[in-house]
């Protein structure tokens, strides 16, 4: 056997071994998935049946309404949902049409790929305003509930 046969060879065997690992990998990758949701799922239900008997206090009443809102803003049809359909539809056809000799090869045009990573920028600055907002309001919710919680000083005399 010729010198550059045996590289060939070689060669062959570590595309297949690469082939297999990368594989293994993605079938990780969804069982790690798979057990995170599960996990959140066991926690979800220990949460629930250890709150069974309470009221819905009024801090998570106030972010079931915002997480409510948000999710009727995500789930709007002129919003973020059309654009990111539109996005992954041309994600798609890039796909589809860079494919090469029955392997799939992905390309995705630097505008595009820009255009999403500064969606996804926008998307993330939302969040983070949204969160800090969140943070805020729940202060001020301390703040009244402290003030609430104090005597009136009235003159003459403190009533409760």
């Amino acid at each position: 056997m010729l010198h550059w046969e045996i590289i060939s060879e070689d060669i062959s065997e570590l595309q297949k071994n690469q082939t297999t690992s990368v594989a293994k990998i993605a079938q990780y990758k969804r069982k790690l998935m798979d057990l995170s949701h599960r996990t959140l799922q066991v926690l979800i239900k220990q949460e629930i049946q250890r709150k069974s008997g309470y009221a819905i206090q009024a801090d998570e009443e106030q972010l079931r309404v915002q997480l409510d809102t948000i999710q009727g803003e995500l789930n709007a049809p002129t919003q973020f949902k059309g654009r990111l359909n539109e996005l992954m539809s041309q994600i798609r056809m890039q796909n589809h049409f860079g494919a090469v000799r029955s392997e799939e090869r992905y390309y995705i045009d630097a505008d595009l790929l820009r255009e999403i990573k500064q969606h996804l920028k926008q998307q993330q600055e939302g969040l983070s305003h949204l969160i800090s907002i969140i943070k805020d309001d729940l202060e001020d919710i301390k703040l009244v509930e402290h003030g609430l919680n104090e005597p009136i000083h009235i003159r003459g005399g403190v009533f409760s």
